[in-house]
């Protein structure tokens, strides 16, 4: 009987700190965001107002317009840093002349703070900056990356695209690795193209690396907060006023903090659902092998 608890309690014991800090850090936070947004303060009291905080944003125009921006901004951003981290990912396992320095390139970005890279890249997109002094050698005029409403979103996409693709790149290169050569060696005396080895080859068999990447990658790009707070303020015009950004500024400029937790509460309720659909994806693949 001693012999059979043993190995519960090793799993117990060691299991306990994680299980203790899912509930502290993540479960907490989310069960407390729920129960604030059924109140509103009212002259320093909390007073519940039930589903009004709801309500109202189906009539918030502004909550609707910082929802479209932040699933623009998802729908752009997730497809250009797995495609472009699948590519560095496949260069990166190659075996050419500077192969070195292109490695160490390509991770330099891992190693740099994101608020750190934030400020070159603010510094670097001014007006007088290296960016418009590189289009201006080509004849181009200097543009208002993080002023003008058509080009600041995409200007936080461009920033945070670099910061993240070297990070999902990693994952890729793991699932790289674990591809057998054989499989390569076969293709190639059987005359399969290049393309033809990536497309029935790799691709197939990096499938549930790319959707944890995608899975991963949709959750923190969903909650994006520090390049707007830094650089935009969700200006200009609201251009970049996703649903985070729009959840502070209800809660810690305007003091709303009911609004505020009610779209945290939605924003949780939408990451649940894709990364349901996401789950539900992958299962469905595996069950199709």
């Amino acid at each position: 009987m001693t012999r059979s608890r043993s190995p519960f309690l090793l799993i117990a014991a060691l299991l306990t700190p994680a299980l203790i800090g899912l509930v502290v850090f993540r479960l907490y936070p989310i069960a407390l965001a729920a129960n604030d947004s059924f109140f509103n303060v009212l002259r320093g009291q909390p007073v519940f107002v039930g589903f009004d905080n709801y309500i109202a944003l189906l009539t918030d125009s502004v909550f609707w317009n910082s929802l479209k921006v932040t699933f623009w901004f998802n729908l752009l951003i997730n497809p250009i840093q797995i495609a472009l981290a699948l590519g560095l990912a496949l260069l990166y396992v190659q075996n050419f002349k500077g192969v070195t320095l292109y490695r160490v390139l390509f991770l330099i970005p891992i190693g740099v703070s994101l608020p750190t890279a934030v400020l070159i890249w603010r510094i670097m997109l001014s007006q007088d900056g290296l960016v418009n002094g590189i289009i201006g050698v080509a004849g181009v005029p200097a543009q208002p990356w993080l002023t003008s409403e058509a080009l600041a979103l995409y200007s936080i996409i461009a920033i945070a695209t670099w910061k993240g693709i070297s990070y999902w790149m990693i994952f890729i290169i793991g699932g790289l690795q674990n591809i057998s050569p054989e499989i390569y060696d076969a293709a190639r005396i059987d005359g399969i193209k290049p393309w033809q080895r990536l497309v029935f080859i790799t691709i197939p068999l990096l499938r549930p690396t790319l959707l944890f990447v995608l899975v991963a990658d949709v959750s923190i790009n969903f909650l994006l907060f520090a390049p707007i707070f830094m650089l935009t303020q969700g200006g200009p015009a609201d251009s970049t006023n996703v649903l985070m950004y729009e959840a502070y500024k209800s809660g810690f400029i305007f003091g709303d903090m009911g609004r505020a937790m009610a779209i945290i509460v939605v924003v949780v309720a939408i990451l649940l659902v894709i990364v349901g659909l996401q789950f539900k994806l992958l299962s469905g693949r595996k069950e199709a092998k």
